[in-house]
């Protein structure tokens, strides 16, 4: 929450688009341009650097879910799975270093491996407002590098009055040609002669598309291959989420909140593919055909991600000057995956000769005739695999503030206190069954082991060449259901991914603001105590033991922002902060698995990375709802956390390998943001519904590290920072103009460091993310004041996914989904 007075031209520019400001906001949201006003008010009213996008803004683009609302966002790009955005990269900084929170509670990552939050698990449909702080005051949170996140879902005090909306849609994928529907339902009213104000509401959405993919993994020997895979994708993904927020104003000096928040993903997928490999002279030049061995492989999994939240807040201002604020959170993600498929592997009876490729970007199969006949293909083996991670966080918070006034100052004095735990627990299971001798029919039980016996009618419907019949996974689950697992569960490698982890934060902070005419400046420092403790196993031979591990530390974060404005309509901001991120779960797994002179070995003891922040910046309004703004900002961080090898050095020094994890040396990110947007209302009719919006980051970076080369000798390279794309930007066109309104976007990110080759000091085998356009098409039609007819049009340049090696004609991996269409209908009931 934010003390200073409402400048005087924020007012303006929320008056000027039909918003208007008073003791508790009332807001009137009246379409693109009124959207844009809010999300600039709310930026300017900060006393931090943060950017702001309304739920009309969302609505008015085919977002389907905050993740791809962000990216629209001026230093905020993201990575995307199977088509759709998923995880949020700011400022060129990974998304394992941001945080998010969901109307104030800190939310934990279903993910087991993972700090990350992956925001396609929430609906565009239910969020109200999506906050970026890019700046971090002392009264917030320090864990994160890049940005934190703040999703806010609907009050009732947001409005002016009773608001009832249903939404229903339906879309169409380019790709598979299948239907997927989507509604959504909001409801907000006040009671008690105001007092009391409950929203609710309600998203859901089946989305069913495919993708085709084709992949080498970076099997390459210079410019020959070793083997790839071709991939046909068939998810189904299912969104459903549900949000309550109770407040309670029983007077001008208190509030009680009450915001309850729910969301479900389910991706449910089948994996159908063709691997080739094992030449018979170990590789192939493009066009050259050798001897290879063949594989028909399915997997077929559905995982289930679940996040709940629960705050409770209460605020008193008391009449001499002081506030206070208490809150509680609770928040839990979950990862179910029951049974997955992991592999069900079929081999060529005898290998196949005249087998090769063309095109090294997207490589094309060449193969006979037989090697599509299903025949001639036997069972080798069956995976299981069951997971389950937990992440549970819960949260108490305490804040007190003095206004206080002398001469030509007014300022604030504010002083508070939080206590955050956390655990985070993981449980797998996995079985296989396997056999190498095509006699050997009983390991499998009764039947057939041919691949005609698993097949169905239906060939596989794959853009990229040819792969055969689909591989029918119910008749696979019907022949393991036969089978005694007993024999068959992998002991060591159930128990290497097995971990419980605590991680308590207590955090104070004392900040002071102070504002004289044009001149604002908040200073301040935050301490925060972390204590760790972790559970994990080491396998060594057919041995388990326990690994117990812990530390703690303590981190003092001072900040100073100052803003100066210089005239009614231009501000001038600098900050200087300091964050502080704690490694990913799976680098603090304290696992080892230890397999003759080769070991994997997590480290418990990795520091927190650190970082300290520079930014400084000009925002100017333009005209009534328009906006410039440029920023530099530069982050220096220490201890930052990459994969090496620990072989020939310490306990290591007789292995061959030893892969684990290390602090490195410094890592500096450096960029500037730029960004404009404004309605082109100086224009002729009918031009002056136009509505423009561009936004562009540069950003460098650089990271040392080191590893063990062949000869175990130390040696050390410099990279990018993992996910740091030197480019980032967004175009965007609107119309608006009586009942019509539309938007026409594309969202640009330049080539990216994806991750490290096994070899982390050989460049050549980093893998690279090419760079991304999307183009996007939103349009509406008010038919009455009731009733909104849309239409959606996601990827219409057709833009594919490709990760190199290298070199950007050697694939690492390419995948394509087609556009994808949807057309809705709106309503509001009152």
């Amino acid at each position: 929450m934010r003390y200073f007075a409402l400048p005087a031209l924020t007012a303006g520019l929320l008056a000027s688009a039909g918003v208007h400001a008073a003791d508790e906001p009332s807001v009137i949201i009246i379409g693109q341009r009124a959207s844009l006003a809010r999300a600039i008010a709310a930026q300017e009213q900060a006393s931090n650097i943060v950017s702001v996008v309304s739920s009309d803004d969302i609505g008015h683009l085919p977002d389907k879910n905050a993740a791809e609302a962000l990216a629209r966002m001026p230093g905020v790009s993201v990575q995307r799975d199977q088509g759709e955005g998923r995880y949020v990269v700011v400022r060129g900084l990974d998304a394992d270093y941001n945080s998010v929170t969901i109307n104030g509670a800190l939310v934990p990552s279903p993910e087991a491996s993972r700090r990350a939050v992956a925001l396609d698990v929430l609906p565009a449909g239910l969020v109200r407002s999506l906050e970026v702080s890019k700046s971090s005051t002392p009264d917030q949170d320090a864990n994160s590098l890049g940005g934190s996140v703040e999703v806010k879902t609907l009050s009732a005090f947001d409005l002016p009055g009773t608001l009832f909306s249903v939404g229903a849609a339906v879309g169409r994928d380019g790709n598979t040609r299948q239907y997927s529907p989507q509604g959504n339902l909001l409801w907000a009213q006040r009671f008690m002669d105001g007092k009391l104000g409950i929203a609710a509401g309600l998203s859901g959405e089946k989305r069913k598309f495919g993708s085709d993919n084709v992949e080498t993994g970076g099997a390459w020997s210079g410019e020959r291959l070793e083997g790839f895979e071709l991939r046909d994708y068939l998810p189904q993904r299912e969104r459903r989420a549900g949000a309550v927020n109770l407040d309670y104003r029983p007077d001008a000096q208190t509030s009680v909140a009450l915001r309850a928040f729910v969301s479900r993903f389910s991706d449910e997928e089948s994996r159908d593919r063709l691997t080739v490999g094992d030449f018979e002279d170990d590789d192939v030049a493009e066009g050259e055909l050798g001897t290879a061995r063949l594989e028909r492989r399915l997997r077929q999994r559905k995982y289930t991600q679940e996040i709940r939240s629960l705050t409770g807040a209460f605020e008193k201002r008391f009449g001499d000057g002081w506030r206070l604020h208490l809150e509680a959170a609770a928040s839990q993600a979950t990862d179910e995956t029951p049974d997955a498929l992991g592999d069900a592997r079929f081999r060529n009876i005898d290998d196949f000769s005249g087998i090769g490729f063309t095109n090294g970007r997207v490589p094309h199969l060449i193969a006979p005739e037989a090697a599509f006949d299903a025949a001639n293909y036997e069972l080798r083996g069956f995976a299981l695999e069951r997971s389950y991670a937990k992440d549970k966080t819960r949260q108490l918070r305490l804040d007190l503030q003095r206004d206080f006034a002398a001469g030509d100052w007014s300022g604030a004095l504010k002083f508070g206190a939080k206590a955050t735990r956390r655990d985070k627990n993981n449980e797998s299971e996995q079985w296989e069954f396997g056999s190498d001798d095509p006699e050997d029919g009983d390991y499998f039980g009764a039947g057939s082991t041919s691949l005609s016996s698993f097949v169905g009618t239906r060939q596989l419907d794959y853009r990229l060449g040819r792969i055969g019949y689909a591989i029918d996974p119910a008749l696979v689950r019907a022949r393991i259901a036969g089978l005694d697992r007993a024999g068959a569960r992998l002991d060591a490698e159930s128990a290497l991914d097995d971990f419980r982890m605590k991680e308590d934060i207590d955090a104070a902070y004392l900040q002071a603001s102070l504002r004289s005419g044009a001149w604002w400046l908040l200073a301040g420092v935050r301490a925060e105590r972390t204590r760790f403790g972790a559970r994990g196993f080491q396998v060594s031979e057919d041995e388990i033991e326990a690994r117990n591990a812990s530390r703690s530390h303590t981190n003092w974060l001072p900040g100073l922002h100052l803003r100066v404005d210089l005239d009614g309509s231009t501000s001038v901001r600098a900050a200087w902060t300091n964050s502080v991120v704690r490694a990913n779960f799976s680098q603090l797994a304290p696992a080892i698995s230890i397999d003759g002179d080769e070991a994997t070995i997590g480290n418990p003891e990795l520091a927190p990375l650190r970082s300290h922040n520079l930014d400084f910046g000009l925002e100017r309004l333009v005209g009534r709802e328009g906006v410039m703004s440029a920023y530099v900002f530069s982050k220096k961080i220490r201890d930052f956390t990459y994969a090496t090898n620990l072989a020939g050095s310490g306990a290591w020094l007789e292995y061959a390998s030893a892969l684990s994890y290390a602090n490195g040396d410094d890592a500096k990110v450096r960029g500037i943001e730029l960004a404009w947007q404004q309605p082109l209302r100086m224009l002729p009719s009918p031009f002056n519904g136009l509505l423009v919006g561009v936004n562009a980051t540069l950003t460098h970076s650089r990271a040392h590290i080191d590893s063990a080369d062949d000869d175990g000798v130390r040696a050390s390279r410099t990279i990018r920072m993992p996910g740091q794309s030197n480019r980032v930007g967004n175009i965007m066109v609107g119309y608006e103009r009586g009942p019509f309104s539309a938007r026409l976007a594309m969202n640009y990110k330049s080539p990216y460091l994806l991750e490290l080759g096994e070899d982390v000091l050989d460049a050549g085998q980093d893998r690279w993310v090419d760079t991304q356009k999307q183009l996007d098409l939103s349009m509406s039609w008010s038919l009455n004041k009731r009733w909104q007819l849309t239409f959606d049009a996601s990827n219409l340049n057709n833009e594919k996914y490709y990760v190199y090696q290298g070199d950007k004609n050697r694939n690492a991996q390419h995948e394509q989904y087609g556009r994808t269409y949807k057309i809705g209908l709106k309503a509001s009931i009152f």
